[in-house]
């Protein structure tokens, strides 16, 4: 079992323009999945939600804007450090989160003391990870049929 880094960060949910409220938001990385951060919160009414995305993405969106995909981060000024906006997105659904940057930057600060950034790969065996999941599909299988 890996070691971890947490953080709960109190963020705005943007609903919309005129209306957000503040919720918490636990931040989560893991040593067994080096390159990833997760992000995980919980609307009322609503199952929690965790959206799983690259550390590195995190660290750069920080200070600029990233990312292309179902994930984009991006400082809301162009005062360094102040505050980010993080946007999760499925098809035409879409999460927008307001966070000040210092929390971020602090649990960024953790994973990096835990892995530093750049050194992931030296902790993530995938070749053994994927065996063992094949491994284990295989056996499944095997003993079903």
């Amino acid at each position: 079992m890996g070691e971890s880094v947490q953080a709960e960060v109190m963020m705005s949910f943007l609903v919309s323009e005129e209306l957000s409220f503040r919720i918490p938001v636990e931040l989560r990385y893991e040593t067994r999945d080096p390159y990833a951060v997760r992000l995980t919160f919980h609307l009322p009414g609503d199952a929690p939600v965790t959206w799983a995305f690259g550390r590195e993405l995190l660290v750069d969106g920080v200070g600029r804007p990233c990312g292309d995909g179902d994930v984009r981060i991006a400082p809301v000024d162009p005062e360094p450090l102040a505050e980010v906006l993080i946007r999760l997105q499925v098809g035409s659904d879409q999460a927008l989160f307001r966070s000040s940057a210092a929390p971020l930057v602090a649990f960024l600060d953790r994973t990096d003391k835990l892995v530093p950034l750049g050194q992931e790969g030296a902790l993530a065996d995938f070749d053994s990870h994927l065996d063992e999941a094949l491994d284990r599909i295989l056996a499944e299988e095997q003993s079903a049929g």
